[in-house]
């Protein structure tokens, strides 16, 4: 019998974007780009750098595991009492860039990343753009299913 709160689960989110790495490479890297499309932070790409997420909820305490510019971002994710390990795959494709993003935790928590990532907005649009809805993600990504 497995314990669901040791078992690791991986979900990964894929999206074309039609913009080159480079561009979504900043949205990922950059504090003030960051807090447009998920939270205040203190991000700086660089290994071993310990760092936050801030919302008015609380924060995430993150610390960055690897870096390759413009192709590969991971880091940490610790937050109300759930690890995780974030990781973002940027791979130039036709006109734009196939953007992956992973997680791979040690909790229950993996399903419920599909969703939120499916929900945020884009680290390319503009702030009042947002992703596909929730209803979008196939149910059986959603917490719960």
């Amino acid at each position: 019998m497995t314990n669901a709160a040791t078992e690791t689960r991986s979900v990964v989110v894929e999206r074309e974007i039609p913009f080159p790495p480079e561009k979504i490479w900043r949205a990922l890297t950059q504090p003030h780009l960051i807090e447009e499309w998920l939270m205040q932070n203190d991000f700086k790409p660089a290994v071993a750098h310990r760092f936050n997420f801030r919302a008015e909820w609380g924060a995430v305490d993150c610390q960055v595991v690897a870096v390759e510019a413009n192709k590969t971002l991971s880091y940490t994710w610790e937050a109300q009492g759930l690890e995780s390990v974030v990781i973002w795959t940027l791979t130039p494709a036709g006109t734009g860039t196939t953007r992956s993003a992973g997680s791979t935790s040690c909790s229950a928590y993996a399903p419920g990343f599909a969703m939120s990532m499916a929900a945020t907005r884009s680290p390319t649009a503009s702030p009042v753009t947002s992703g596909p809805s929730p209803e979008t993600v196939p149910a059986n990504s959603r917490p719960g299913t």
